[in-house]
């Protein structure tokens, strides 16, 4: 089987090798020259473990090449970004899988199937995609065969998930649904679960909304711990050792191309009906403002005048940073102008992103935990030994705090702040 894949990101790119390291011809498409260039030579131009591997052996093989343009295939996966619009429920912009649907409408042929796994609002394969093929002649279900499969996948664990995780099969007819899964279990060892394209779009969003959800409750108690003096972590995992209660972990907020995005497609479909959806987004955005405030109280009281990041992705060890809230955080810092600020990020390569650890530390007065690497996890007290003094705030709970001993606080005991003694000024 010919496959044709357009979008060659995250999602797009480490699909098109699955495909093609299980003996089908892919051709992968994008808009970036650069990045047709580095593919066509065996590198990947993001961070996902074991890829790199996957794709040389994918073009030693000759199954897999990229390039600009679409040409006639069997089948035509869809896997371009899906930012929100700029408007008042930031609701789904589909420029990018417009366009890329355009652009495959005159190689199609009868028998052909087109899949979107784009990550899109409810109803936008049946009402968006659909009406655009059948413009070109086609019967939909009869000559093409047109699909959603949203996928469902961790960064960090792509490969292993892409051919382990279930996965959902959402055609437009019953005939689209078999195309789809015949396509999918080339290489899927979990269930594929058949559905029609509406549900599967709006399972896939209520999927992250229900972590995005649960996330919210969790940075709803940091606030009321605070007030009440009340360790919130210790709360979270108490209340998890009952049987029916899993609360996720709190966080400086909620970032990259699903949990941040995502709900807001459902709430732009129905406003009127999602009052807890729209509720837990803004308990989220509002966090970055929470751990910058906290932020500046903590520097104020220790009469701080250099703050350390560390981690400025949305996730650990990953190099995504979109929509990260850690970013967010550190240029709400950096534009404050109060202190000085440098930061550490081992899996950033960016020029205002301090290389070496010693130097980022030297002379700060506080380690600003922002990202949970495990980088960070093992750090010891010689590695700080160039600060000048050790305060950590650990925004995601994994920072050795024995290192620093009683100058430890996280989202849990973030209410001691208030207990913590100025430090005089000189």
């Amino acid at each position: 089987m010919k496959i044709v894949t357009i979008g060659l990101g995250y999602i797009g790119l480490p699909t098109a090798i699955m495909f093609a390291n299980h003996n089908q011809e892919v051709i992968g498409v994008d808009v970036k020259e650069d990045v047709i260039k580095m593919l066509n030579n065996g590198h990947v131009h993001l961070e996902e473990p074991g890829l790199e591997t996957e794709l040389k052996k994918a073009v030693q093989s000759g199954n897999f090449k990229a390039q600009l343009n679409v040409e006639p295939a069997d089948a035509f996966i869809v896997a371009v970004p899906t930012p929100n619009k700029d408007d008042p429920y930031k609701s789904c912009d589909l420029t990018y899988v417009l366009d890329a649907v355009k652009s495959l409408v005159p190689v199609l042929e009868k028998g052909n199937t087109v899949i979107i796994e784009s990550t899109i609002a409810p109803r936008t394969t049946e009402d968006f995609v659909k009406p655009l093929i059948e413009e070109a002649g086609f019967e939909i279900g009869k000559d093409i065969f047109l699909v959603h499969c949203p996928e469902r996948v961790l960064p960090g664990k792509i490969l292993h998930e892409l051919k382990y995780n279930n996965r959902i099969i959402g055609g437009v007819t019953s005939a689209c649904t078999e195309a789809g899964k015949k396509i999918y279990s080339i290489f899927v060892e979990g269930e594929l679960i058949t559905s029609s394209a509406s549900a599967a779009e709006l399972s896939k969003l209520m999927e992250n909304t229900y972590r995005d959800v649960n996330i919210a409750l969790a940075n709803e108690l940091v606030k009321i711990g605070e007030d009440l003096d009340i360790d919130a972590l210790e709360v979270i995992e108490m209340a998890n050792k009952h049987p029916r209660v899993n609360i996720h972990s709190p966080g400086p907020g909620v970032g990259g191309h699903c949990l941040a995005v995502d709900p807001y497609f459902i709430v732009a479909s129905t406003p009127e009906t999602t009052p807890l959806i729209q509720t837990a987004r803004a308990i989220n955005t509002s966090m970055p403002d929470f751990v910058f405030s906290r932020t500046k109280r903590l520097m104020e009281q220790i009469n701080g005048k250099k703050i350390t990041v560390l981690g400025v992705t949305y996730k650990g060890n990953v190099d995504d940073i979109r929509e990260s809230p850690a970013l967010e955080i550190t240029q709400k810092l950096v534009d404050d102008g109060s202190y000085e600020v440098s930061v550490f990020d081992p899996h950033v390569n960016q020029s205002w992103i301090e290389k070496d650890f010693k130097k980022a530390t030297l002379d700060s007065d506080l380690l600003l935990v922002l990202t949970d690497h495990n980088e960070f996890k093992t750090l010891t007290e010689e590695d700080l030994s160039e600060m000048k003094q050790t305060y950590v705030l650990d925004t995601k709970h994994i920072f050795p705090s024995h290192v620093v001993k009683n100058h430890y606080l996280s989202l849990g005991n973030i209410g001691s702040l208030s207990r913590i003694e100025r430090v005089p000024s000189f």
